[in-house]
Protein backbone atom coordinates (compact mmCIF):
# COMPACT_ATOMS: atom_id res chain seq x y z
CA UNK A 1 0.00 0.00 0.00
CA UNK A 2 1.66 3.47 -0.93
CA UNK A 3 1.91 5.88 2.15
CA UNK A 4 -0.20 8.76 2.02
CA UNK A 5 0.52 11.80 4.62
CA UNK A 6 -1.81 13.93 5.70
CA UNK A 7 -0.75 17.38 7.48
CA UNK A 8 -3.37 19.17 10.02
CA UNK A 9 -2.60 22.59 10.93
CA UNK A 10 -3.94 23.99 14.28
CA UNK A 11 -4.79 27.27 13.08
CA UNK A 12 -7.05 30.36 13.14
CA UNK A 13 -7.10 32.59 10.29
CA UNK A 14 -6.16 36.05 12.01
CA UNK A 15 -2.81 33.78 13.21
CA UNK A 16 0.32 35.87 11.67
CA UNK A 17 2.81 33.27 12.08
CA UNK A 18 -0.35 30.61 10.06
CA UNK A 19 -0.12 33.63 7.26
CA UNK A 20 3.66 33.30 7.34
CA UNK A 21 3.31 29.51 6.92
CA UNK A 22 1.74 29.73 3.53
CA UNK A 23 4.64 29.56 1.39
CA UNK A 24 5.73 26.57 3.16
CA UNK A 25 2.42 24.75 2.46
CA UNK A 26 1.68 25.35 -0.68
CA UNK A 27 5.61 24.17 -1.28
CA UNK A 28 4.63 21.09 0.17
CA UNK A 29 1.18 21.16 -2.06
CA UNK A 30 3.65 21.63 -5.02
CA UNK A 31 6.17 19.06 -4.53
CA UNK A 32 3.97 16.22 -2.93
CA UNK A 33 1.01 16.62 -4.71
CA UNK A 34 -0.11 13.09 -5.35
CA UNK A 35 0.97 11.94 -1.68
CA UNK A 36 0.43 14.73 0.88
CA UNK A 37 -3.37 16.48 2.12
CA UNK A 38 -3.28 19.52 4.20
CA UNK A 39 -5.98 20.45 6.30
CA UNK A 40 -7.35 22.86 8.79
CA UNK A 41 -8.54 22.95 12.20
CA UNK A 42 -9.94 25.85 13.71
CA UNK A 43 -8.94 26.33 17.28
CA UNK A 44 -10.09 30.61 17.74
CA UNK A 45 -7.10 32.32 18.91
CA UNK A 46 -8.83 35.28 20.15
CA UNK A 47 -12.09 34.82 21.96
CA UNK A 48 -12.53 38.37 23.53
CA UNK A 49 -10.47 41.14 22.94
CA UNK A 50 -10.86 42.37 26.23
CA UNK A 51 -9.65 39.66 28.08
CA UNK A 52 -6.95 38.26 25.59
CA UNK A 53 -3.48 38.61 27.14
CA UNK A 54 -0.32 38.02 25.45
CA UNK A 55 2.52 39.39 27.27
CA UNK A 56 5.19 37.82 24.92
CA UNK A 57 4.53 40.41 22.29
CA UNK A 58 2.85 42.89 24.49
CA UNK A 59 -0.64 42.77 23.05
CA UNK A 60 -3.59 42.73 25.63
CA UNK A 61 -5.06 45.28 28.63
CA UNK A 62 -6.53 47.67 26.80
CA UNK A 63 -8.72 47.32 23.91
CA UNK A 64 -8.24 51.19 22.66
CA UNK A 65 -4.40 49.98 22.02
CA UNK A 66 -5.45 46.63 21.04
CA UNK A 67 -5.33 46.90 17.15
CA UNK A 68 -1.80 49.02 17.30
CA UNK A 69 -0.23 45.89 19.46
CA UNK A 70 -1.44 43.75 16.99
CA UNK A 71 -0.47 45.83 13.76
CA UNK A 72 2.87 46.16 15.35
CA UNK A 73 3.26 42.54 15.97
CA UNK A 74 2.58 41.73 12.85
CA UNK A 75 4.75 43.99 10.78
CA UNK A 76 7.42 42.28 12.98
CA UNK A 77 6.60 39.17 12.46
CA UNK A 78 6.32 40.22 8.17
CA UNK A 79 9.69 41.33 8.38
CA UNK A 80 10.94 38.12 9.34
CA UNK A 81 8.27 35.28 7.06
CA UNK A 82 8.29 37.88 4.78
CA UNK A 83 4.31 37.61 3.56
CA UNK A 84 2.54 41.08 3.34
CA UNK A 85 0.59 42.70 6.24
CA UNK A 86 -1.28 46.10 5.79
CA UNK A 87 -1.45 47.65 9.91
CA UNK A 88 -2.42 51.43 8.20
CA UNK A 89 -6.31 51.09 8.76
CA UNK A 90 -6.26 48.07 10.87
CA UNK A 91 -8.87 47.84 13.25
CA UNK A 92 -10.06 44.32 13.30
CA UNK A 93 -11.53 44.16 16.78
CA UNK A 94 -13.95 46.86 18.30
CA UNK A 95 -16.30 46.92 21.20
CA UNK A 96 -19.09 44.90 19.35
CA UNK A 97 -16.34 42.92 17.11
CA UNK A 98 -13.49 41.86 19.72
CA UNK A 99 -13.45 37.93 18.44
CA UNK A 100 -11.81 36.17 15.81
CA UNK A 101 -13.81 33.02 16.56
CA UNK A 102 -16.40 34.07 13.78
CA UNK A 103 -14.08 33.74 11.20
CA UNK A 104 -13.32 30.46 12.53
CA UNK A 105 -17.23 29.45 12.79
CA UNK A 106 -17.38 30.79 8.81
CA UNK A 107 -14.46 27.79 8.14
CA UNK A 108 -16.39 25.39 9.14
CA UNK A 109 -19.98 26.76 7.71
CA UNK A 110 -17.98 26.71 4.33
CA UNK A 111 -16.34 23.20 4.93
CA UNK A 112 -19.84 21.67 4.47
CA UNK A 113 -19.63 22.68 0.80
CA UNK A 114 -16.47 20.91 0.73
CA UNK A 115 -12.93 21.20 2.15
CA UNK A 116 -11.37 22.42 -1.38
CA UNK A 117 -13.49 25.80 -1.26
CA UNK A 118 -13.35 25.89 2.29
CA UNK A 119 -9.51 25.89 2.14
CA UNK A 120 -9.34 28.86 -0.82
CA UNK A 121 -12.20 30.69 1.81
CA UNK A 122 -9.30 30.62 4.38
CA UNK A 123 -6.74 31.92 2.12
CA UNK A 124 -9.40 34.71 1.41
CA UNK A 125 -9.91 35.52 4.85
CA UNK A 126 -6.29 35.16 5.56
CA UNK A 127 -5.61 38.20 2.38
CA UNK A 128 -8.05 40.16 3.72
CA UNK A 129 -7.25 39.89 7.42
CA UNK A 130 -3.70 40.26 6.63
CA UNK A 131 -2.73 42.10 3.46
CA UNK A 132 -6.27 44.50 3.45
CA UNK A 133 -6.93 45.39 6.94
CA UNK A 134 -10.21 44.42 6.58
CA UNK A 135 -12.75 43.87 9.35
CA UNK A 136 -13.13 39.93 8.47
CA UNK A 137 -14.54 38.92 11.77
CA UNK A 138 -17.79 40.97 10.84
CA UNK A 139 -20.77 38.82 9.01
CA UNK A 140 -21.23 40.91 5.96
CA UNK A 141 -17.27 40.88 5.28
CA UNK A 142 -17.34 37.11 5.84
CA UNK A 143 -20.42 36.39 3.07
CA UNK A 144 -18.55 39.14 0.89
CA UNK A 145 -15.45 36.67 1.16
CA UNK A 146 -17.53 33.55 1.12
CA UNK A 147 -18.99 35.22 -2.07
CA UNK A 148 -15.93 35.72 -4.20
CA UNK A 149 -14.38 32.44 -4.03
CA UNK A 150 -18.31 30.91 -4.82
CA UNK A 151 -19.33 29.39 -2.19
CA UNK A 152 -23.54 29.04 -2.32
CA UNK A 153 -24.62 31.66 0.10
CA UNK A 154 -27.98 30.74 1.53
CA UNK A 155 -26.96 27.74 3.26
CA UNK A 156 -23.60 29.36 4.46
CA UNK A 157 -25.52 31.58 5.84
CA UNK A 158 -27.35 29.22 7.03
CA UNK A 159 -25.07 27.25 8.82
CA UNK A 160 -23.53 30.16 10.83
CA UNK A 161 -27.22 31.18 11.96
CA UNK A 162 -28.23 27.38 12.96
CA UNK A 163 -25.71 26.70 15.06
CA UNK A 164 -24.28 23.86 13.13
CA UNK A 165 -20.85 25.58 12.08
CA UNK A 166 -20.37 26.58 15.66
CA UNK A 167 -21.09 22.75 16.69
CA UNK A 168 -18.09 21.39 14.21
CA UNK A 169 -15.85 24.42 15.48
CA UNK A 170 -16.24 23.51 18.65
CA UNK A 171 -15.44 19.51 18.12
CA UNK A 172 -12.34 21.02 16.44
CA UNK A 173 -11.50 22.80 19.53
CA UNK A 174 -11.86 19.74 21.39
CA UNK A 175 -9.24 18.00 19.10
CA UNK A 176 -6.72 21.21 19.82
CA UNK A 177 -7.09 20.30 23.68
CA UNK A 178 -6.57 16.51 23.35
CA UNK A 179 -3.33 17.40 22.05
CA UNK A 180 -2.61 20.24 24.35
CA UNK A 181 -1.64 22.58 21.75
CA UNK A 182 -1.13 25.69 23.34
CA UNK A 183 -0.59 28.24 20.48
CA UNK A 184 -0.74 28.54 16.75
CA UNK A 185 0.50 26.96 13.88
CA UNK A 186 0.63 23.58 15.51
CA UNK A 187 0.67 20.56 13.08
CA UNK A 188 -0.63 16.65 13.33
CA UNK A 189 1.27 14.94 10.62
CA UNK A 190 0.11 11.76 10.13
CA UNK A 191 0.38 8.57 7.66
CA UNK A 192 -2.28 5.98 6.55
CA UNK A 193 -1.04 3.51 8.81
CA UNK A 194 -2.03 5.67 12.03
CA UNK A 195 1.27 6.85 12.72
CA UNK A 196 1.74 10.30 13.39
CA UNK A 197 3.81 13.74 15.10
CA UNK A 198 2.97 16.96 16.56
CA UNK A 199 4.99 19.63 15.68
CA UNK A 200 4.50 22.81 17.76
CA UNK A 201 5.20 26.49 16.25
CA UNK A 202 6.15 27.88 12.68
CA UNK A 203 8.12 24.79 10.94
CA UNK A 204 10.16 25.11 7.90
CA UNK A 205 10.32 22.91 4.86
CA UNK A 206 12.96 21.44 5.35
CA UNK A 207 11.33 20.25 9.39
CA UNK A 208 8.15 18.75 7.05
CA UNK A 209 10.55 16.58 4.48
CA UNK A 210 12.14 15.10 7.22
CA UNK A 211 8.88 13.91 9.50
CA UNK A 212 7.18 13.27 6.00
CA UNK A 213 10.45 10.56 4.75
CA UNK A 214 10.22 9.32 8.25
CA UNK A 215 6.79 8.60 8.65
CA UNK A 216 6.69 6.71 4.86
CA UNK A 217 10.07 5.01 5.51
CA UNK A 218 11.70 7.37 2.64
CA UNK A 219 9.21 6.15 0.11
CA UNK A 220 7.61 9.59 -0.43
CA UNK A 221 9.71 12.14 -2.44
CA UNK A 222 9.31 15.51 -3.55
CA UNK A 223 9.33 16.41 -7.09
CA UNK A 224 12.11 18.66 -8.15
CA UNK A 225 11.39 21.25 -10.87
CA UNK A 226 13.69 23.42 -13.11
CA UNK A 227 12.87 26.75 -12.79
CA UNK A 228 11.87 28.15 -15.98
CA UNK A 229 8.71 30.35 -17.04
CA UNK A 230 6.56 27.43 -17.78
CA UNK A 231 7.11 26.19 -14.24
CA UNK A 232 6.73 29.87 -12.84
CA UNK A 233 3.28 29.89 -14.48
CA UNK A 234 2.51 26.46 -13.63
CA UNK A 235 2.81 27.41 -10.34
CA UNK A 236 1.09 30.49 -10.33
CA UNK A 237 -1.56 29.12 -12.11
CA UNK A 238 -2.56 26.74 -9.07
CA UNK A 239 -3.68 29.80 -7.27
CA UNK A 240 -5.57 32.91 -7.17
CA UNK A 241 -2.65 35.07 -6.89
CA UNK A 242 0.61 34.46 -4.70
CA UNK A 243 2.76 37.02 -2.60
CA UNK A 244 6.92 37.45 -3.75
CA UNK A 245 8.15 34.81 -1.06
CA UNK A 246 6.04 31.93 -1.97
CA UNK A 247 7.25 32.08 -5.83
CA UNK A 248 10.46 32.64 -3.81
CA UNK A 249 10.58 29.60 -1.25
CA UNK A 250 9.08 27.19 -3.86
CA UNK A 251 11.47 27.43 -6.14
CA UNK A 252 14.70 28.27 -3.95
CA UNK A 253 15.56 31.63 -5.29
CA UNK A 254 16.97 34.46 -3.92
CA UNK A 255 14.82 37.69 -3.26
CA UNK A 256 16.48 39.59 -6.42
CA UNK A 257 15.78 36.66 -8.74
CA UNK A 258 12.41 36.27 -7.57
CA UNK A 259 11.61 39.63 -8.14
CA UNK A 260 13.57 39.74 -11.59
CA UNK A 261 11.21 36.67 -12.28
CA UNK A 262 8.27 38.69 -11.45
CA UNK A 263 9.02 42.01 -12.93
CA UNK A 264 9.69 39.93 -16.43
CA UNK A 265 6.54 38.23 -16.36
CA UNK A 266 4.72 41.50 -15.58
CA UNK A 267 6.14 43.45 -18.15
CA UNK A 268 5.28 41.11 -20.77
CA UNK A 269 1.72 40.96 -19.70
CA UNK A 270 1.64 37.51 -18.33
CA UNK A 271 1.17 38.65 -14.80
CA UNK A 272 -0.84 41.36 -12.93
CA UNK A 273 0.35 42.78 -9.83
CA UNK A 274 -1.25 44.44 -6.70
CA UNK A 275 0.09 46.25 -3.96
CA UNK A 276 -1.23 45.79 -0.76
CA UNK A 277 0.60 46.57 2.42
CA UNK A 278 4.12 45.96 2.69
CA UNK A 279 3.98 43.60 -0.28
CA UNK A 280 2.26 42.96 -3.46
CA UNK A 281 0.10 40.00 -4.88
CA UNK A 282 0.61 38.14 -8.38
CA UNK A 283 -1.54 36.75 -10.26
CA UNK A 284 -2.31 35.13 -13.97
CA UNK A 285 -3.47 38.20 -16.44
CA UNK A 286 -6.43 38.48 -17.78
CA UNK A 287 -4.55 38.89 -21.03
CA UNK A 288 -1.91 36.19 -20.96
CA UNK A 289 -1.55 33.96 -24.06
CA UNK A 290 0.47 32.08 -22.14
CA UNK A 291 0.18 28.27 -23.13
CA UNK A 292 2.28 25.48 -21.82
CA UNK A 293 2.63 21.82 -22.88
CA UNK A 294 4.13 20.37 -19.56
CA UNK A 295 2.09 23.16 -17.36
CA UNK A 296 -0.95 22.34 -18.90
CA UNK A 297 -2.66 25.37 -19.29
CA UNK A 298 -3.87 27.92 -21.37
CA UNK A 299 -4.35 31.55 -19.87
CA UNK A 300 -6.95 33.89 -22.62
Amino acid sequence: MNTFITIIEFTDPACTWCWGSEPVLRKLEYYFLKNIKISYSMGGLVKDANTFLDQKNNIGGDLKQFNQQVAKHWLEASERHGMPVQTDGFELFTESDCSTFPMNIAYKAAQFQGEEIANRFLRKMREAIAAEARQANRTEVLIELANDVGLDIPPFVSSLNDGSAEQAFKLDRDRMNQYSIRGFPGYLVKNNEGKEVLLQGYQSYDDFVAVIKMLSENSVAPTHYEVNMETIINFISCYDRIAPIELQMVFDLDKTITQNWLDSLTNSGHLSVQKVGNGAFYSLSSQSDFCGNDAGICKL
